[in-house]
């Protein structure tokens, strides 16, 4: 079964789409099922407006048809609802063939960091996006029952996973004082890295991560070690270095740094909001609380070994396999294609 998935986001990015689709096509792998991927790369870009570091694409109609047409794709998933989206969508829509999305990124609250647009108008351009779907796909039950709520149709269920062969627990030691307190991801306006980083805390703060408010809370606080995008192995040593991981942010529909922290041996300390309450619910791998620096310190005292029994039972082979039931399920492998059997067969 050859998959073909339409995003924006992509490499050298680095985000949770781009990790998450990633993963998704390695253990789709071991399931029979090979992923293409049509990205920013087949064309000329630009950089975003208040985010240089993300440079968005300018697809044509024609290349669009012909990249689809070349990779030959028995189903088509969009990602991303950006310009390769939109093209993407475009072209199944007038050859009337299924397709599915899903819903990464909270893009109403993320628009209203920067512009004053109304959420509303936004949330009614992503439910038009999203309308034509077979399947709409959303990382938890919660956030399922939200866009179910906000008139998206066809919502189903894709659970993430986390690659606990990277990330686990082991000794190391970042030589900061302790406890060191961490938060990794993109370091912009709407992850609300204030909230942590204006917190009165023993020890140390260590942000991981770049984006275009790194310069400004570098200046604002000193204090505070910027380490900067870190990868791989580098990475997964400062996740079990650190004692406390904490998620600041209110608008992730997700996380996958807090299952990479908590298979690290790493509890969390977050806002009891969609994401981290989704994630965790009532498990006692992290303190969610609206005062946060009462759940940092609460987090200190939740066992290392109990977050890692609970991030093992998250794998991207699960997701993977989700993914696939999904688009079997909804009927939105394309008519005429020999997939259909293949299919059958991962099924």
């Amino acid at each position: 079964m050859r998959i073909l998935v339409a995003t924006d986001a992509w490499h050298p990015q680095v985000n949770g789409v781009v990790r998450t689709l990633t993963k998704l096509a390695d253990a789709a792998e071991t399931l029979g099922a090979e992923f293409t991927f049509l990205t920013p790369q087949s064309f000329r870009t630009f950089a975003m407006p208040s985010y240089r570091d993300v440079r968005l694409a300018m697809p044509r109609p024609a290349r669009i048809a012909k990249l689809i047409e070349e990779a030959r794709p028995d189903s088509i998933h969009i990602a991303t609802e950006g310009p390769i989206g939109l093209m993407v969508r475009r072209y199944c829509r007038q050859r009337k063939l299924p397709f599915t999305t899903s819903f990464h990124t909270r893009f109403p609250e993320y628009v209203r960091a920067r512009v004053p647009v109304p959420e509303s108008l936004i949330w009614r351009a992503l439910r038009r996006f999203h309308s034509s779907s077979r399947a709409v796909m959303a990382a938890t039950p919660a956030l399922a029952r939200e866009l179910g709520e906000r008139g998206f149709a066809n919502v189903v269920l894709w659970p993430r996973g986390v690659d606990t062969s990277l990330f686990h627990p082991r000794a190391i030691d970042l030589c900061l004082p302790s406890p060191v307190f961490l938060s990794v991801g993109r370091v912009a306006v709407e992850k609300n890295l204030e909230a942590f980083l204006d917190l009165d805390l023993p020890g140390t703060k260590v942000i991981v991560g770049d984006g275009p408010a790194r310069v400004a809370l570098e200046e604002a606080y000193p204090d505070a070690i910027f380490l900067g995008q870190k990868h791989g192995e580098e990475l997964a040593d400062i996740y079990a270095a650190a004692d406390v991981f904490v998620f600041p942010s209110k608008t992730d529909t997700f996380g996958l740094v807090l299952l990479e922290a908590l298979a690290s041996g790493l509890p969390v300390a977050a806002f009891p909001v969609k994401g981290p309450r989704d994630v965790i619910g009532d498990a006692p791998v992290g303190a969610l609380d609206h005062d946060l620096r009462n759940a940092c310190f609460a987090a200190l005292e939740i066992s290392r070994q109990a977050c890692v029994e609970f991030a093992a039972d998250y794998t991207w082979e699960a997701s993977a396999r989700a993914f696939i039931d999904s688009i079997l399920a909804v009927g939105a492998v394309l008519p005429g294609r020999n997939g259909a059997e293949q299919a059958r067969i991962v099924a």
